[in-house]
């Protein structure tokens, strides 16, 4: 008769805390030493927690407002980058960019620089810990390559985390995208043909001085500002309101408030414009409009009528972007 084996005792499972357990694929053992998949255990979580919704991503950062624009409605801007404790050695530069060639995530250049796309789809629902994420792994790549598309961990930091609180954000708007390569007017001819091609889908776009987050924008039929705010939404919607009702809502003749959209927790005002207004032409009534708001938004007396009805009308036209 065989012998009967004595069963081993198994080894307890290590312990560990949620934010010690490493990220691994779905079907993967989990490494916290439970036996079972990844997905089914400490995965659940982290998955709950990296898709759950951040609908203010980049509040608390320096220029919110522009930062949104940047991600929703400029195509071809940058903006340098300050870390907190300073670059890193062999990094001369970080610098936030709309889109990159091949709608790369990321870029190290040669000499080291990073170049950061802030257009590209995200694997979660916080946008600030995804752009986090290959920011980290840009700084941590080999000179000259591209950065792929990753999935960051539930608890990984975020551009609040990695990003100097007291550093001015100064976004640079461009008619094209040769900021793509150093010397674009000697580049390789596949190079410079891939660049033609983006730059005749660039729309002609420029920043408004003095109003952080408000854009002017070139379109075939007629121009438009759309402003990103940082306003709370029933304070501005008021505010807008009583400036609608009282005929001091536009930008000068020929210009309407046609309504908004809310992008990343904001709500950008959008105008229509003539098509000769330019850039320079709406810069002083969008800052005389900037000091009506200003009043507008002072005022905490009831709604009339009238103004009640403007604001149905503003908000049955508003939409969301994200």
């Amino acid at each position: 008769m065989a012998k009967k084996r004595r069963p081993q005792p198994q080894a307890a499972a290590p312990k560990m805390q949620d934010g010690e357990v490493p990220v691994v694929g779905a079907r993967e053992p989990c490494p916290c030493g439970s036996g079972r998949r990844y997905k089914a255990c400490h995965g659940r979580s982290a998955a709950h927690a990296v898709t759950e919704l951040v609908r203010r991503p980049f509040d608390g950062l320096p220029g919110e407002c522009d930062w949104v624009a940047l991600r929703e409605l400029v195509p071809a801007a940058t903006a340098e980058l300050a870390l907190k404790g300073g670059l890193p050695d062999g990094v001369p530069s970080v610098t936030l960019a709309t889109v990159l060639p091949m709608a790369w995530p990321a870029l190290r250049r040669d000499d080291g620089a990073v170049l950061l796309g802030i257009q590209n789809d995200t694997s979660s629902g916080d946008l600030s810990r995804d752009l986090a994420d290959t920011l980290q792994r840009a700084l941590a790549a080999k000179p000259g390559t591209p950065v792929a598309a990753g999935r960051p961990a539930a608890d990984g930091p975020r551009l609040q985390d990695l990003l100097d609180p007291d550093a001015h954000f100064e976004p640079s708007v461009h008619s094209g995208f040769e900021f793509w390569v150093d010397d674009a007017e000697n580049a390789a001819p596949e190079v410079a043909a891939s660049l033609e091609r983006a730059n005749a889908s660039a729309i002609p776009t420029a920043r408004i001085p003095g109003l952080e987050g408000a854009y002017w924008c070139e379109a075939p039929e007629k121009n438009h500002l759309r402003w990103v705010t940082s306003f709370p939404e029933e304070q501005l919607l008021d505010a807008l309101a009583r400036l609608h009702a009282a005929g001091t809502s536009s930008l000068g003749d020929g210009t309407r408030l046609v309504g908004s959209f809310r992008a990343h927790g904001l709500v950008v005002p959008v105008w229509d414009l003539p098509s000769e207004m330019s850039a320079e032409d709406v810069t002083a009534p969008a800052a005389a409009f900037a000091e009506r708001l200003a009043e507008a938004l002072a005022s905490d007396a009831p709604l009339t009528s009238e103004e009640r009805r403007a604001r149905g009308g503003l908000t049955n036209r508003q939409v969301t972007l994200s």
